[in-house]
């Protein structure tokens, strides 16, 4: 082994902590080679790293060859990936109570459950059990990440009572009082319907059910 201080070996250690993969892989075989005579052993002794990633390092530059690093099987398996039955359970659920973007502006879709009563339908209809489903928090991610967003959905808002409403119904009966004696004047009884915004509806105020549709010609087209 070739002498180094221990300045050079902290200096070292930091430099390949720098680096990841297959760069990191890489300077590790380099200094193992220089400074160990390619000892794998000798490499893990003295600067602390593991003698399988020294001997990846040196077999990729005896190769040439990079390996594939494969991160994403590293980590905790997600539950809905683990259990594939729970995911199918959860948009059956789901979906019924569930709407898109009203202004289409993205992709995610709206849910008017809490997870408490998502996770509590699991169970009384799925037969799941309390002790083998996530947490009202994790459920909540799981949701999110299968393109669900928990949402209380708005079905309707009153309109609320105008200023004038009271003296517009006053002035109307006060016109009739006065009208309705003389002979010279004639009452028609009129339906009319005026426009009215609906509020703040879920959907932006539309209701797909009231949308205009085509009609073919009436009676004396």
């Amino acid at each position: 082994m070739n002498a180094v201080d221990q300045g050079h070996v902290e200096l070292l250690r930091l430099a390949a902590r720098k680096l990841t993969g297959h760069r990191r892989r890489t300077f590790v075989a380099e200094v193992t080679l220089r400074l160990c005579d390619g000892n794998a052993r000798q490499a893990e002794e003295r600067f602390g790293w593991g003698r399988e990633t020294v001997r990846k390092g040196l077999e990729e530059l005896r190769s040439g060859t990079p390996a594939v690093d494969n991160f994403q099987a590293r980590g905790r398996i997600r539950f809905e990936v683990l259990h594939p039955g729970f995911a199918d359970d959860l948009r059956d659920i789901v979906e019924p109570k569930t709407q898109t973007d009203p202004e289409l502006k993205t992709d995610r879709r709206y849910t008017n459950l809490s997870a408490a009563e998502i996770r509590r339908a699991l169970m009384d209809e799925k037969g799941w059990s309390d002790e083998d489903l996530p947490a009202e928090r994790s459920l909540r991610r799981i949701l999110n990440r299968m393109n669900y967003r928990l949402k209380r959905i708005q079905k309707g808002r009153p309109l609320k009572k105008t200023q004038n409403t009271d003296a517009i119904f006053e002035n109307v009966q006060a016109v009739k009082a006065a009208s309705r004696d003389d002979p010279q004047t004639l009452e028609i009884s009129g339906d009319t319907k005026a426009k009215v915004a609906i509020g703040n509806y879920s959907r932006g105020g539309k209701n797909t059910d009231r949308l205009r549709r085509e009609s073919g010609p009436g009676l004396g087209s």
